[in-house]
């Protein structure tokens, strides 16, 4: 009866422990959700928080992309802090992806490297450790999956039902607070994508040479985009080529590569298929032309939009990003306006060129005539004769019509 009532003690105590550490963790989460909004902060408490709870070795965080294809490395304890943002892998694949699509928890105790669906990243030292808890980031209200959180052991851990239990209320707890961070976050950047529309547009309603107005907005795009690379390439119709007109590089050996040929080389799809292009590793990506000037400059994703004027394709705009990453569709959005502005700006800039050329031509013509007129009466010449001796005097000296109606004219208001 005693023995009993001793294990009753226990049970009730080990009740009480556990709840006692829920509402600490509780406590913990309202006090970092309400005292921020930045996104990284929020994980890197986060990470703090289980390292606290689980006393585990490591702790991973990651989180679903835009596209709700790919887990993201966004948060670390211990493993190498650089990598973040730069592992990633689809949902169902490996331990982490089988977490994240079957929104159930997984605890290995040891040799979690031997679990077939563990997977094996070399720029992670995972492999090295032994025991594994891993558990979904569930966003309410809904309890839709939205991350994983990964807890490494380096030797060989049992984790207690309490350890589980705990993490689950954390991987349930923080998701609302991760939602919120992430909502912030994209408020900023639209509040930021407007003023870079809005900045875009002033630059082309200035009234600026071209070659400027190209240089300005791949400057601004890629401050926004945090872009490794941005380049603005235009069709040069006669070579069946795109020619880079300006760019925002690390280097000049980006300036110097050769022209891309239309049909041989990845980035002419675009112009063929009026459409954009992402690719998520240009160093592996097939068909990529230059993939060691890529290392050399340290780019991996592209996105590329097609600059389309009267259904016509004249140019691309182009971005590249020093980590592997996954462009939004509020990305490609922003990026197409910037596209249609510049050709707008091309066209306005082609329309204004025929009108000064036109006008130039008509102020040619008016000199032209009004000089005829002098020789015609200087030296009793008809007006074919006049023309032709203007025609041969530009001819024998290398200058143009209007040079030389110009001369006739200030001679004949001297004399």
């Amino acid at each position: 009866m005693a023995r009993n009532n001793n294990n009753s003690i226990e049970t009730i105590q080990k009740t009480l422990d556990l709840a006692g550490q829920e509402l600490r963790i509780l406590h913990q989460i309202s006090q970092f959700i309400s005292s921020t909004l930045d996104l990284d902060q929020v994980l890197r408490q986060i990470v703090d928080l289980v390292i606290d709870v689980t006393r585990g070795d490591a702790c991973l965080i990651y989180l679903l992309d835009v596209a709700g294809e790919n887990l993201v490395l966004r948060a670390s304890k211990n493993p190498h802090p650089r990598l973040i943002g730069k592992i990633a892998m689809r949902v169902g694949e490996g331990i982490t992806g089988w977490v994240a699509k079957e929104a159930e928890p997984v605890a290995i105790a040891r040799h979690a490297s031997r679990d077939p669906r563990f997977k094996v990243f070399h720029t992670l030292p995972e492999d090295k450790y032994e025991a594994f808890l891993s558990v979904p980031i569930v966003a309410p209200p809904t309890d839709r999956v939205i991350g994983v959180i990964n807890v490494q052991h380096r030797r060989s851990h049992r984790h207690s039902e309490n350890q589980m239990t705990l993490l689950s209320i954390i991987g349930h707890q923080v998701g609302g607070a991760i939602e919120n961070a992430r909502l912030y976050q994209e408020t900023a950047l639209r509040s930021t994508q407007i003023s870079t529309l809005a900045e875009v547009g002033q630059i082309i309603a200035s009234g600026r040479y071209l070659e400027e107005v190209l240089q300005l907005t791949v400057n601004i795009i890629a401050k926004m985009m945090q872009a490794r690379v941005c380049s603005i390439m235009l069709v040069d119709g006669q070579k069946n080529e795109l020619v880079i007109k300006a760019a925002k590089a690390s280097s000049e050996e980006y300036w110097r590569k050769p022209n891309l040929k239309i049909g041989n080389s990845l980035i002419s799809r675009v112009v063929k298929e009026k459409a954009p292009l992402m690719v998520r590793d240009v160093t592996k990506q097939e068909g990529y032309q230059y993939p060691e000037l890529a290392s050399k400059e340290g780019i991996r994703s592209l996105v590329s939009v097609p600059m389309i004027l009267k259904n016509h394709v004249i140019g691309v705009l182009n971005v590249y990003s020093a980590d592997e990453r996954t462009f939004s569709n509020e990305d490609l959005r922003l990026l197409s306006t910037v596209a249609d502005q510049v050709a707008l700006a091309f066209e306005n800039t082609k329309l204004n060129v025929a009108v000064q050329e036109s006008q130039e031509a008509l102020q040619t013509r008016k000199l032209v005539e009004r000089a005829k007129s002098i020789l015609q009466r200087q030296t009793n010449l008809s007006e074919e004769e006049a023309y032709k001796r203007l025609q041969q005097q530009s001819m024998k000296t290398r200058r143009s019509m209007r040079e030389i109606a110009e001369a006739v004219i200030l001679s004949s208001e001297l004399s």
